[in-house]
């Protein structure tokens, strides 16, 4: 799979990221302070990240910041996208499950080395469920991209 990674700033959190999405096989497409000389602030690499997911360049993307909030604020302006923050294994599996959530945006400053990797875990094996009303609900949304949602 092709994951687009940002973040902004070379943190040990977001180096291991990388790393670890590259041991599972993946390809890392990076950007932010993980690509020298890209531009690091947070709006600007997670939009390029989330960018990527939406033109079809990336399959999903993790984003991230010091909290993860900037990171996925981000990347949710960008139609198409639907950014979940995770701090943990649980809300990983929900965001894929119920929400579809195709770009998982972390913090870098209260996410462990082993915690992340209960993170990614339950974000790659995760996918998007088929109850009704979630499908719905990710149709609606995917209609807010659209502009603005009839009653």
């Amino acid at each position: 799979m092709r994951i687009a990674v940002s973040s902004d700033m070379d943190e040990p959190v977001a180096r291991l990221l990388v790393e670890e999405l590259r041991g599972r096989g993946h390809e890392v497409l990076a950007h932010g302070a993980l690509r020298p000389g890209a531009d690091p602030r947070w709006a600007v690499c997670s939009q390029r990240a989330a960018r990527e997911v939406a033109d079809g360049t990336a399959d999903q993307a993790v984003v991230c910041c010091w909290t993860g909030t900037g990171a996925s604020i981000a990347a949710n302006k960008v139609p198409g996208v639907r950014a979940a923050l995770c701090t943990d294994a649980y809300t990983a599996d929900g965001a894929r499950r119920w929400n579809d959530a195709n770009v998982l945006a972390i913090g870098l400053r209260l996410t462990s080395a082993p915690l992340l990797r209960e993170i990614l875990d339950a974000w790659l094996a995760g996918g998007p469920g088929e109850d009704a009303e979630d499908l719905d609900n990710v149709a609606h949304v995917e209609r807010l991209d659209r502009g603005p949602a009839a009653p």
